[in-house]
């Protein structure tokens, strides 16, 4: 027997039984055969290949899972529109105002016509307090006169007879027969067209905005034009009031053409078949004819795309002659329609109400009176002579 053999194959055996126990050695608790994280990581971070978490390679070996969807950010919430009040009755709302501020005017006139003796110095009086009022020097002399036929011919003065002679003196002076309605219904496929013209400092682009919150107030649809494009600020202010009450502004650069902005609006306009556009021009010196001239090029523009229906000049009622000589000057360059009076609260100076129309022919249709939004109301004669000539 060879014994070199059998000691061969007793060595082969016993090597595959120590190693076989190696081999399938059961693991401890706790221990895997995964590196340690941090070791696994430094490992990823010398090689450059990118390490999974527990998670991910737990997903990556069963059921695939998502992060959960944020939920969609909710929209910004539009602002809320402003509803103005209709224009029917805004005088009459606003009659307490006009009452304090014309008091002087009204009251003084009363006092002076009820005093026990009707002199040529006292009839001198009431004539110079009516031109202190900006009622003019014609219209002045002529109300006087009236005055003193019917105090000859009615004899006794009550309080009350002379309340109603000089009511219906100053009624007919400021001429109730005039037409004051502002033409903002459209005609047709096109929409009425506003122009606001008037000197700087007077409310123009106030007046503008608070013009369209009436027209929205009485159920109209409005587009405004920014046509000062002289001044940046003006946009902005439009835009402030368009905003409020959902009017959209048309609006260029600083420094370009007004007319060309003034006939986007109109355009705008037409395509969105709106019921009135309102442009607010620039604020022009009555003094420079050069800035006048292109005031009618605005109106002439514009016209290529719609007829204007109303040309409103702005006047600050405590300007008095000088708002005059403004009236004038944009009379001869533009077809002035009406007069937007503002200011009218804080001056005992309404009687320049009787001379604009007196010189010019053109009603007063609009007063503004404060500074509130909804301050601007339609004129009506027999409420405002009541409301200066009111007691309470």
């Amino acid at each position: 027997m060879d014994y070199t053999i059998f000691a061969v194959a007793i060595f082969l055996i016993a090597v595959l039984v120590f190693g076989g126990v190696f081999l399938i050695r059961p693991r401890r608790p706790g221990v895997t055969d995964e590196k340690p994280t941090a070791e696994v990581k430094d490992e990823a971070a010398a090689t450059g290949t990118a390490v999974a978490e527990p998670e991910e390679r737990e997903a990556a070996g069963g059921v695939e899972t998502a992060e959960p969807e944020a939920p969609p950010a909710a929209a910004p919430a539009a602002p809320e529109l402003e509803t103005p009040p209709p224009s029917a009755g805004r005088l009459v709302r606003l009659r307490a105002r006009l009452a304090r501020s014309q008091s002087v005017f009204g009251q003084g006139l009363l006092s002076l016509l009820a005093a026990d003796k009707l002199d040529d110095d006292a009839w001198d009086e009431i004539e110079d307090t009516l031109i202190t009022a900006d009622v003019g020097v014609t219209s002045a002399a002529q109300i006087v006169d009236n005055l003193r036929t019917k105090v000859k011919v009615h004899g006794g003065r009550t309080p009350e007879e002379v309340r109603d002679m000089l009511r219906a003196e100053l009624i007919a002076h400021i001429d109730p027969d005039m037409d004051r309605g502002v033409r903002t219904e459209p005609h047709g496929d096109r929409p009425a067209v506003v122009m606001i013209v008037g000197v700087n400092g007077t409310g123009k682009t106030t007046t503008t905005g608070k013009l369209a919150r009436v027209l929205v107030g009485d159920g109209r649809s409005v587009v405004l034009g920014a046509a000062d494009t002289f001044r940046a600020a003006a946009a902005d202010q439009l835009e402030t009031w368009g905003g409020r009450v959902g009017a959209p502004v048309i609006r260029k650069d600083e420094g370009a053409d007004p007319a060309s902005v003034a006939f986007d609006a109109v355009a705008r306009g037409v395509d969105d078949h709106v019921d009135t556009v309102i442009v607010d021009t620039a604020g022009r010196l009555h003094t420079k004819t050069g800035l006048m001239d292109e005031l009618g090029k605005v109106k002439r523009v514009v016209e290529k795309k719609s007829q204007v229906d109303e040309v409103l000049l702005v006047l600050d009622a405590t300007t008095g002659q000088n708002g005059m000589r403004q009236a004038r000057v944009f009379a001869e360059a533009v077809n002035i329609t009406g007069i937007v009076l503002t200011k009218l609260d804080g001056t005992a100076k309404g009687g320049i109400i009787i001379q604009v129309q007196r010189e010019l022919g053109v009603p007063v249709k609009l007063v503004g009176l404060g500074e509130g939004p909804d301050d601007l109301a339609p004129f009506d004669p027999e409420t405002f002579v009541d409301a200066i000539l009111s007691t309470d």
